[in-house]
């Protein structure tokens, strides 16, 4: 065992000793401490459980990861000063888990463990937790019967063994259904199942599916909107072994599954699987390693596929289950492209009209066959941004440099007038830095004004929004009627979209992100799998050029093809995921100060410094360096900086270096 710092000893110590990680976000004290256990505690101690502990004076908390009889400490060991709670709610897998995360990541275990363990509840520990009446036995095999390696997923979770897979599933799949009836197979083989998907919206699906096809009490969800209690009492069913399969968000990644024999990301690209607390761990990439260390099955399943899920496949550590072409096309929808020469040829202004006749002859035909509509849009709000009418340059408020917009609350008087999106300054004048014009025209429209332009399109039709503006709609009724949304909040219409309409598509294929085709991808075809099949009338009709690789990607409904041709584009390039990439952020004092410490390994590429895209409320200039290492060397990179961090916290450093390992942006 490490030894405890020779300032915590005073006085005899007696009994066994408790290793413990003590609450203390210090990069240079991320390591366990020794403490004696009072013989008055010796019976409520035990290995996981929540203490309070004296150090350097102040009362902090922490968690005993294990009891023994010896230190390493020469000196007296410091006794523990408080038990809140016997529960172990920090299982030995889990410790494991976040120490690795925490290696990974460059972060401290102090930081893991705060996303990992709930606040603790004592109402909730005071309360039985039900146990399932029976296991179920194995699920029918008939949902995966589409998928040619879809009964041997199943029969190897039942068998406990640990099946690696890609699953990319079909065009209106029941996808909820397909993950229940994985968790049933491991559980009728007596291992436990943990789930993540991106959002609420999404877990309201998985649960609804999963008290249909598992036993009460066998699954337990945690739910970040949940009350501090309920949360607690979901996370205590799975410590205790009550419920072994987890279904959850994010911070379900870290879940205490007993007996785990599975671990399933859904939609893996989509960002909300990436926390935005240190040290940003990605829940895919637990997953993956919480699969290795646990020695269990893994399933990354989606609409569509990341570069990460084809390394994953092309270095062998797992296989692909897909169904093949022929049912492929008796399920997709029929995709048309605004920029096919013959649309081009009937319509010349279906290149740059912005609901080309072609869109707009989808939709009618939908409204008429009594089918919905579903309209994607890539922004919020009503005219979130605005540019020059002139020169095209982005307008920019006078007073702070943010960027203008119009709300889609009139202001008074019923006018809408351009604002700040940062300080909301109204802008009744502009005037153009680079040109000098005073008019402005909109750059980019969002979901509220789109619906007021297609109310008029459709007169009669009913039109709803769904968003973060105007809230999210979980379901739409199957009648006549026109939905528009932004991306990852598209409702589900009873009986399928008839029609889907892909605007705006330069707002998300023009982004200057590593990531834009595949993500672009991803919210299309998260979209248009919502929709009915090509033989029951469902189209989806995309504004972009029918020759763009991720168009080609959707039309043909091949996301392991533009998947794989990412992963091929970035191996030649030196991007993520065949490299990894940490980035540095602070003022330019302080990053120079740190990279002349850091021992970066050998290969390491530093590129930079380039300013930092300022924040509102930020002070100061801050600059970025991106170190670059191949992904051999990625265990050293994230040790060095490590490193650097418990140098600069041990001598107090007052200047903070914001430090992220494989972000999901490089701009």
């Amino acid at each position: 065992m490490p030894p405890a710092p020779h300032e915590l000893g005073a006085g005899p110590g007696s009994g066994s000793v408790a290793r413990v990680v003590v609450d203390v976000p210090l990069a240079h004290l991320d390591r366990p401490f020794d403490y004696a256990v009072p013989e008055g505690l010796a019976g409520t101690v035990q290995a996981g459980c929540r203490v309070r502990v004296r150090f350097s004076g102040q009362l902090v908390d922490g968690f005993v990861l294990e009891l023994g009889e010896t230190t390493e400490f020469t000196g007296t060991l410091m006794p523990l000063a408080h038990v809140p709670s016997g529960e172990p709610v920090l299982t030995p897998q889990v410790a494991r888990l976040l120490r690795t995360v925490a290696d990974r990541y460059a972060g401290t275990m102090s930081d893991v463990l705060r996303l990992a363990v709930p606040p603790r509840r004592a109402a909730a520990e005071k309360r039985p937790t039900p146990l399932p009446e029976s296991l179920p036995g194995p699920p029918d095999p008939a949902g995966f019967a589409r998928y040619p390696a879809g009964r041997a997923l199943l029969d190897a979770l039942a068998e406990g063994r640990p099946a690696r897979a890609v699953w990319t599933a079909l065009p209106g799949e029941d996808w909820p259904a397909r993950l229940a009836e994985l968790c049933r197979a491991a559980l009728s083989g007596r291992r436990g199942a943990l789930v993540v998907v991106p959002d609420g919206r999404d877990l309201d699906r998985l649960e609804a599916a999963a008290g249909r096809l598992l036993p009460e009490h066998s699954y337990t969800v945690l739910r970040a909107g949940d009350s501090p209690e309920k949360r607690y009492r979901s996370f205590l069913a799975a410590s205790r072994g009550a419920a072994q399969v987890v279904l959850g968000t994010r911070a379900a990644m870290f879940a205490p599954v007993r007996d785990l024999g599975l671990v399933v990301v859904w939609d893996d690209g989509d960002d909300l699987h990436s926390d935005e607390h240190a040290p940003y761990p990605h829940a895919r990439d637990v997953l993956v390693q919480r699969a290795w260390l646990d020695s269990c099955a893994a399933v990354v399943a989606g609409t569509a596929r990341t570069a990460e899920a084809a390394l994953l496949v092309e270095s062998g550590w797992a296989h692909e289950v897909v169904a093949d072409r022929s049912t492929l096309r008796s399920a997709a929808p029929r995709v048309q492209a605004l920029g096919e020469d013959f649309e081009l040829a009937r319509d010349p202004a279906a290149r740059s009209a912005r609901l080309p006749s072609l869109a707009h002859e989808a939709a009618r035909k939908a409204l008429a066959a009594g089918a919905p509509v579903l309209v994607q849009v890539p922004r919020r709000g009503y005219v979130p941004s605005l540019a020059c009418a002139r020169c095209r340059a982005p307008a920019r408020c006078a007073h702070c440099a943010g960027p203008l917009g119009i709300s889609a609350r009139p202001g008074p008087g019923g006018a809408r007038i351009p604002a700040c999106r940062w300080c909301a300054r109204p802008a009744a004048t502009f005037d153009c830095p680079h040109c000098h014009g005073t008019k402005l025209r909109a750059s980019v429209v969002g979901e509220s004004r789109t619906a007021e332009e297609l109310a008029r399109a459709f007169p009669g039709a009913a039109v709803r929004t769904s968003g973060s503006t105007s809230g999210v709609l979980a379901t739409v009724p199957g009648g006549p009627g026109l939905v528009v949304a932004t991306p990852g909040a598209e409702p589900v219409a009873e009986g399928g979209y008839g029609a889907a309409l892909l605007l705006d598509s330069w707002a998300l294929l023009g982004r200057a992100d590593l990531r834009a085709g595949e993500e672009t991808l991803r919210r299309w075809m998260n979209a248009a799998t919502l929709v009915r099949p090509a033989s029951a009338g469902g189209s989806v009709v995309v504004a972009a050029d029918a020759a763009h690789p991720v168009v080609q990607a959707l039309v043909r409904w091949d996301p392991a093809w533009l998947a794989a041709r990412e992963l091929a584009d970035r191996r030649e390039l030196g991007f993520p995921p065949v490299t990894r990439i940490a980035a540095l952020s602070g003022s330019p004092a302080a990053l120079a100060e740190f990279l002349a410490t850091a021992r970066l390994p050998a290969d390491a590429d530093l590129l930079g410094p380039v300013p930092e895209p300022p924040r509102p409320g930020q002070e100061g200039d801050r600059e970025r360096y991106l170190v670059r290492v191949p992904r051999s060397e990625g265990v050293a990179l994230a040790g060095a900086l490590a490193g650097v961090q418990g140098v600069r916290s041990a001598k107090k450093v007052p200047e903070h270096v914001r430090v992220q390992l494989d972000p999901l942006a490089l701009v």
